[in-house]
């Protein structure tokens, strides 16, 4: 029993340290740049297919990388959403859309690779398709934030909805992915902390969300 146990604590210890080097590799390199074996190496596996055997494929690596950070931002949009209650306040749903982000990268100390690593993947419409399901399935915090920018927003047609929610995933995105690259680069940032980028992004999200929606100019077709 005991034997097996420690067999058990060496499994999750690898597949910690090859998400990890996975992670990093990723982040700092786009995933199709590096290779399984580049993950073995940096994560100190003398196998070069440990990859292939704790994950299968390099998507599966994928998905698990971002499995393990949704959770803990998921427990932090929930709480938010509870404490918020039925709020009609746009800034407060935003917040809800921002804050678990800042929240989580600010756990993971400096430096971290998380924001980077997101920014790389939904780059790539496959991988953004993998990572969109693994914080989508299972997660009523998402449904709660939708409903509540629906109550904020009731005029706003769907296609502008759907447009403007994607434009506020990149801006947490990009904007994340730029100050943990600042970070780990010891380069000054415009804000002090997370808190401050998170303060920085709602505002101008908020901004996004109520800028007037302009009908789209459509060229008739020919003979009407």
């Amino acid at each position: 029993m005991a034997g097996r146990v420690r067999r058990d604590e060496r499994v999750s210890a690898t597949r910690e340290a090859l998400l990890d080097a996975a992670e990093r590799l990723f982040a700092e390199h786009g995933v199709h740049a590096v290779a399984n074996r580049q993950i073995s190496e940096a994560a100190g596996q003398g196998n070069n297919a440990a990859v292939s055997y704790h994950f299968g494929t390099k998507i599966d690596l994928v998905r698990a990388i971002a499995r393990r950070h949704a959770e803990g931002i998921e427990v932090g949009r929930l709480r938010m959403t509870a404490e918020i209650g039925d709020s009609t306040d746009l800034r407060d749903w935003v917040a809800c859309a921002v804050r678990p982000v800042t929240d989580h990268l600010e756990t993971l100390g400096t430096p971290s690779w998380y924001a980077r690593f997101i920014a790389q993947v939904t780059a790539d419409p496959a991988l953004r398709a993998v990572t969109a399901e693994e914080f989508a399935v299972g997660s009523p915090s998402m449904q709660k934030l939708q409903d509540g920018l629906d109550r904020c927003l009731p005029d706003l047609s769907p296609e502008v909805h759907a447009e403007r929610a994607a434009m506020t995933r990149h801006l947490i995105t990009q904007m994340t992915a730029e100050r943990e690259r600042a970070l780990a680069d010891n380069v000054p940032t415009s804000r002090a902390t997370w808190r401050g980028t998170a303060d920085g992004l709602v505002d101008a999200i908020v901004a996004l969300w109520q800028a007037p929606a302009t009908r789209e100019d459509r060229t008739p077709a020919p003979g009407r």
